[in-house]
């Protein structure tokens, strides 16, 4: 059996996975870049470990590895306890939390003994590689796939509308022209654009009337809710037969190009029509395929036909793709053209994720217990299956959320000794040893604390809600 069938047999499989091997790249890279211009700078590192080898955040309980190897001065490693990972730099007041080494003098390998500004860019390394990572994955990204997206004038069918989509006010086959004051060009940003500017107005067309909606309040609170929020506004697409699929109980009736119009009489011209009402048919009785009448346009005449839906609500067909009925654009870039875009793409991903943050402080309708949470949550937001545009996207992106969480002024993190060293570089005042030592320990008690309330947030979520 190969990995990709086993992970199409199971979604959860397929999250864990992604969800460990893009933890793990991150973590890597993040150490690295500490790593990199320590050893730039001649500074020794002790240790290189993806994961801890204890139980995080008390460095001297359950010490042990899954693996681990001497080369020169830096022993590197793969602990068991995988919510995070660190280097450990000579003469620095780090997660081990090393006491006895810093009562000796400070030594010229030794981190306490670097210049301000190296101290820094040490400090700064796994931030700076974080990015730069995001970068990467995003220039490979456009230059391998491009840029696809649907222009918002482009959806020539309207859109299709779910009961979240319905709450705001819309209907199915409206055209969106702006979200607030702010014309919509991309369809696929619609949700993203209500959401990060709070908007108040949707601008839309409805059968050639220009109409303004008022969002209802409480609107961003339930977008925020729902599991898949880019699927509660999607383009309307018409239910196009591309090919019948050989074991499909309609594989003698329905034929290529064939356009649905009405399935027992229920009005099944676009794709998300057919699913809302192939769900009335297949409830009203428990067979393994259920007889139904079909009208479809064949060759540009009306034919009436009988057919049958699966148990599933299926007729067995593939359907024709959305970029043969819909005008998508592609923007191609090649690998110069793809870096500056990679850049730019990076900076806009960070500018959005510092919006959605300052929503947790200045909206009335999102609230901290409801929008954030840890593992369980990211693992989420990995596909069902492997897809590696997906992946790579995802993992660009949480790249950069990891560096801005990293360069926050709290004690124990890249942040809090960065704030310290910015201190030190003002003043000339070398902030002491066994101060950094107390802030890291309250800092780490924080985290810990903030770690524990994330991911309960998450289990209360997943068992009792």
């Amino acid at each position: 059996m190969t990995l990709n069938i086993l992970l199409s047999m199971s979604p959860v499989l397929a999250k864990t996975i992604q969800f460990f091997i893009g933890l793990s790249i991150l973590i890597v890279i993040h150490e690295f870049g500490h790593y990199m211009f320590a050893r730039l700078f001649k500074t020794h590192v002790e240790k290189f470990y993806l994961f801890f080898d204890f139980f995080f955040p008390f460095p001297t309980l359950m010490n042990f590895a899954l693996f681990k190897k001497k080369k020169g001065e830096t022993e590197y490693g793969l602990g068991w306890f995988p919510l995070g990972g660190y280097v450990k730099i000579a003469g620095m007041v780090d997660e081990s939390m090393d006491k006895e080494a810093l009562k000796l003098p400070p030594q010229p390998w030794e981190y306490r003994s670097k210049k301000s500004y190296q101290k820094l860019l040490i400090m700064l390394g796994g931030i700076i590689m974080n990015i730069v990572l995001a970068v990467g994955i995003y220039i490979f990204v456009f230059a391998k796939y491009g840029e696809a997206y649907l222009p918002a004038k482009n959806a020539s069918y309207g859109i299709a509308c779910d009961s979240m989509a319905t709450a705001l006010g819309l209907q199915d086959g409206d055209k969106i022209l702006a979200v607030g004051n702010k014309p919509l060009e991309k369809l696929d940003y619609v949700i993203q654009d209500i959401v990060l500017t709070d908007a108040k107005t949707l601008q839309i067309d409805r059968n050639g009337e220009n109409i303004t909606l008022n969002i209802p309040e409480g609107s961003i609170k339930n977008i925020l809710k729902a599991k898949n929020k880019q699927d509660l506004i999607m383009p309307r697409i018409p239910f196009q037969v591309y090919e019948v699929d050989g074991k499909s109980p309609n594989k003698d009736i329905l034929k290529k190009g064939d356009r649905l119009l009405a399935m027992n009489e229920l009005p099944v011209m676009y794709i998300h029509e057919f699913h809302r009402n192939a769900k009335k048919i297949i409830t009203v009785s428990k067979e393994e395929k259920y007889p139904i009448s079909l009208k479809v346009l064949r060759n540009g005449d009306t034919t009436k036909l009988d057919g049958f839906l699966t148990a599933t609500g299926k007729l067995g067909v593939i359907l024709m793709p959305a970029d043969s009925l819909l005008k998508f654009e592609t923007k191609e870039y090649n690998f110069f053209q793809a870096v500056p875009r990679g850049f730019a793409f990076t900076g806009q991903k960070l500018v959005e994720y510092m919006q959605q943050l300052k929503l947790l402080f200045t909206s009335k309708e999102v609230k901290v217990s409801e929008n954030v949470g840890g593992f369980l949550s990211i693992g989420n937001l990995f596909p069902e299956e492997l897809n590696l545009f997906k992946f790579l996207q995802l993992t660009a992106f949480l790249s950069i959320v990891l560096a801005f969480m990293n360069l926050l002024p709290i004690p124990g993190l890249d942040g809090g000794y960065v704030l310290f060293l910015i201190f030190e570089m003002i003043t000339g005042i070398k902030v002491k040893d066994s101060v950094i030592e107390k802030a890291n320990t309250v800092g780490l008690v924080i985290l810990l604390a903030l770690m524990i309330y994330v991911n309960g947030l998450d289990v209360f979520r997943h068992f009792f809600k």
